[in-house]
């Protein structure tokens, strides 16, 4: 049962959502929804949401799952905004709960923030299955990027969030917390037993050098013979020599710091204070690159 899927390509944070839908039915999933957040003034926004929410309103879908491929550390995520506007359950794998205990500390947030994934619908876990519609949906965890990744397998189509990029820009970084070369590319290899014909759909992309145009579609097939880290049978060895150089010389994602403090309590922002407003922390030298 091929899933009808629509793309929506957000440019300020280079993130990928998607809206995949039962072709025999009316029911959907969103997958990695996207939350309009200006840094400089801490204002948000739903333009990006309201695009996704505009489209299923056309179609006359109805949302069943709002799913996370992982805890976004480069866009905040609009699972709250659209479950409000249209329902659905909001999930993303069980390993959360690690990310929310070390990003718990280095926010240095209190009691009163869980740590036990309670504020997502579902925390799934490998070889979970969930339908949308009449279409099943597997979950694989896929971690390295961060520990609670997950890739969604929806018939020929597998959402693979950060774990693999197109094949002309390579994979994930591994440097953030929990993060791991080794871990990445165990995943990734587990990714790359899906049928060769499977579709892969990324979660971001940033124009290789001499592409024009932004692409996210791709195949297992094309990932294991092109992509430029683990294409032609890259080693563990020499994969993890080359992600780490790689990531040695990356910057800090620049919206890093209000991501993860939205993102890990599933896109709600912090309980808000004695005047009724929410508040970010930056912790001053608290993310070491």
């Amino acid at each position: 049962m091929r899933p009808q899927i629509q793309a929506f390509f957000d440019q300020p944070t280079n993130t990928i959502s998607y809206v995949v839908s039962d072709p025999n039915g009316q029911k959907c999933a969103v997958i990695d929804s996207v939350l309009d957040f200006d840094y400089a003034s801490g204002q948000t926004d739903t333009r990006a949401a309201d695009a996704i929410i505009a489209h299923i309103a056309t179609e006359k879908l109805e949302v069943e799952w709002i799913l996370e491929s992982h805890v976004h550390a480069d866009h905040l995520s609009a699972a709250p905004y659209i479950q409000e506007q249209l329902g659905g359950k909001i999930g993303i794998g069980d390993q959360i709960i690690v990310v929310q205990e070390t990003f718990g500390k280095i926010f240095n947030e209190g009691t009163r923030f869980q740590r036990d994934g309670s504020q997502f619908d579902k925390l799934f876990k490998d070889g979970d299955t969930i339908h949308i519609g009449q279409m099943r949906c597997d979950v694989m965890h896929t971690p390295g990027h961060t520990p609670a990744c997950m890739t969604y397998v929806i018939d020929d189509a597998a959402f693979v969030g950060d774990t693999l990029f197109m094949p002309d820009f390579g994979t994930a970084r591994a440097d953030f917390p929990g993060g791991s070369a080794e871990e990445l590319y165990r995943s990734i290899q587990k990714i790359l037993t899906l049928p060769e014909e499977t579709r892969i759909f990324v979660g971001h992309d940033y124009k290789a050098p001499g592409r024009d145009e932004f692409a996210w579609e791709t195949t297992v097939g094309e990932q294991k013979a092109l992509n430029v880290h683990i294409g032609s049978g890259a080693s563990k060895e020499s994969f993890v020599k080359t992600r780490n150089a790689r990531d040695a010389q990356l910057a800090v994602p620049r919206l890093i710091i209000p991501s993860l403090q939205v993102n890990m309590r599933a896109g709600h922002m912090p309980e808000p204070e004695d005047d009724g407003k929410s508040y970010l922390k930056v912790p001053i030298n608290g993310l070491k690159k």
